[in-house]
Order: structure tokens, then sequence, then C-alpha cells
């Protein structure tokens, strides 16, 4: 009998001491990809502080995890980039497994390079798509070129590893129910050192409302907005209907909004309930990026913009105009 094969998923604990969701959505696709490797199970890491685990479990057994590997201490309340990458490099050597994927958030893309290193392992990073080719390799695709060309990478050597942007995968729509075992790690840090410790957290504007990653609601400017003073319009929509802030990379690169909360091929993928698109003309680069939230709503002067042939609702006309009296509207 072959030795089972295992896709190992890091499931990350927001600030807000919840798993990211980017995790579950990791979960669907590791389903997907576990059926074509065929006798392959799927397992998480988790670190979190004594006496949390309870509060994620059911997350686990609904979506076809098989295993937890849970690491405890006073610790891990605060990402630390030297201790958790130590003990997953660790857990990585000790387990074997065939894949690690990671949420590229801003942990992620600190985290998983750190392992794939250490491991001198190949990582594909920012990816938009995963599959499991004929020769049982894992097959990760990603933009390159500056969003103009979508590359399939494959890793030579164990583990595979990737990143993927949240949002590219829907969560599961119906529970795969699993008898997930939990095996409990409390590792001894006393005499572990580090170089960097966290004195202070202090969120900018555009996260202060809500991450853009799980926001329900965005409110996004283009080019059209025309200054980073416009986007403060935006920012009071945003706060009125309890959202976040987006931009276009064309918003960005000309220094109106800051990289973070930049969406598109090249930016973040979102799905939220509700997109209000301000200024933006409707690249295709800036489509794929937002062009499966549930409501679009688009607020341009051109008639004629693309944005328009994508959005359930548009309004012609003036932004500086319309967003003042729709913020007071909803006010």
């Amino acid at each position: 009998m072959s030795e089972t094969k295992e896709i190992l998923l890091y499931a990350e604990v927001t600030r807000s001491k919840y798993i990211h969701t980017v995790f579950f959505e990791l979960a669907k696709k590791s389903v997907e990809l576990a059926a074509k490797l065929g006798d392959c199970k799927i397992s998480a890491l988790l670190f979190t502080e004594p006496n949390q685990l309870e509060n994620f479990k059911d997350g686990f057994f609904k979506s076809g995890i098989d295993k937890v590997y849970v690491f405890e201490h006073e610790k891990f309340g605060t990402y630390n980039t030297e201790l958790y990458s130590k003990l997953a490099i660790d857990l990585v050597k000790e387990v074997k497994p065939e894949i690690m994927l990671i949420g590229a958030t801003n942990e992620g893309r600190d985290l998983a390079p750190r392992i794939s290193s250490a491991l001198h392992t190949g990582l594909t990073a920012d990816c938009t798509d995963l599959d499991i080719n004929e020769k049982g390799q894992l097959a990760a695709t990603r933009p390159t070129f500056g969003g103009k060309l979508m590359a399939t990478i494959l890793c030579k050597t164990l583990p595979q590893m990737a990143t993927v942007r949240p949002k590219v995968f829907k969560p599961l729509k119906e529970d795969i129910i699993r008898t997930t075992e939990f095996e409990i790690k409390r590792p001894a840090l006393e005499d572990f050192e580090t170089k960097t410790e966290l004195l202070d957290f202090a969120g900018t504007l555009e996260n202060e409302i809500n991450e853009l990653d799980s926001a329900e609601v965005i409110v996004a400017g283009g080019k059209g907005v025309g200054s980073a003073e416009g986007f403060e319009l935006l920012k009071e929509l945003a706060k009125t209907l309890n959202g976040t802030i987006g931009a276009t990379r064309g918003a960005v690169e000309r220094g109106f909004a800051p990289k973070s909360i930049q969406i598109g091929q090249t930016g973040k993928t979102v799905r939220p309930k509700v997109y209000i698109a301000c200024g933006i003309s409707g690249a295709i680069q800036h489509l794929v990026g937002m062009q499966d939230s549930e409501k679009i709503i688009a607020i341009n002067t051109d008639e004629n913009a693309p944005i328009f042939e994508v959005a359930d609702f548009g309004i012609v006309g003036d932004l500086f105009k319309i967003l003042p009296e729709l913020t007071d509207l909803l006010r």
C-alpha cells in the first residue's frame, strides 16, 4: 500500500481572534486537490493561546480537515515571524507533506518564504489558481509581467509550496464533516530568543474599519477620484456603511492610495456583498479582482465606461457631488 499523502494548510488566527477566511477557501480547494492525488489527507497548522481551541474546532470539523496540529502557548497571542517559522519548519520536517498552502495575507506572505527558504524548496507566491497535473504535481498559477500573462509553475522539491490570494476560491457551500483529530503540541519556549518584539499596533485609515479580504462592503476608487484628498470621500462613505476602501492600480501608481488596498490582477481579489466603484473605468486587470462581487454599483462621468457592463446599478455623474449626498442620505 502506498504511503498516505498529506496537504498541510496554515490556519491563520487574526487579531480579532477568528481563523482568517482564506483558510476555509483553501480547505475547499484542498478537497479537490486531494481527490486528484488519491489517498491524501488534509491537515492544518494552528498557533493559538491556551484554552482557545474550542472556539475553532467547529470550523475544522465542517471543512474536510482530517487532522490539526495545534501549537499552544501564551506567546501565540501575537504573530512572531521567527517563532512561528521555526515551529512550522520543524513540523514540516516531521510530517513531510506533499503540499503546503498558505493564504497570501500580510502574515502569510511573511511566513511562507521563511519556511520555503529553510527547507530549500520552491514557493509560488500570490497564486490565483491551483491544480494537480497528470504527473501528480501541484500546478500553481499566478499573474506575471505586471498582470499581462498568467504563468503556471511547478515545484521540483517537497513540500510543494504556494501562497494563495484570499477570495480567489469560494468557501464550501455545504459542510464536509470529518472526525478531525487534534494533536496538541506545547513547545517549551522559555529560552527562545527573538530579535523582534511587537510594542504596539496602530491601524491605518484603510484597515481600521475592516480587513479588505473579508469586508462585506467595499468603496473603491480609480484614477477618476483625482487625488488622495478625493479618497477621503470614499472613506466617509465606507465608514457609514461599515465597510472599507479599495483602489485600482492606476490610483495606487498615482499616489492616491496605498498598495495594500489595490484590487485587481496585480492586487487583491475580493468578493464583497456590495462593491461601489467610483471613477473606475473598468479595465480587465481590475475587473478580474472584483467581478464576482454580489452587487456592483458604478459611479462614472463616462456613460460608455466598461465598468457599466458588469455593474448591477450605474450612476452617470460627478462622484464629488454624488458621494457626499449619498453619505448624508445613508446616515
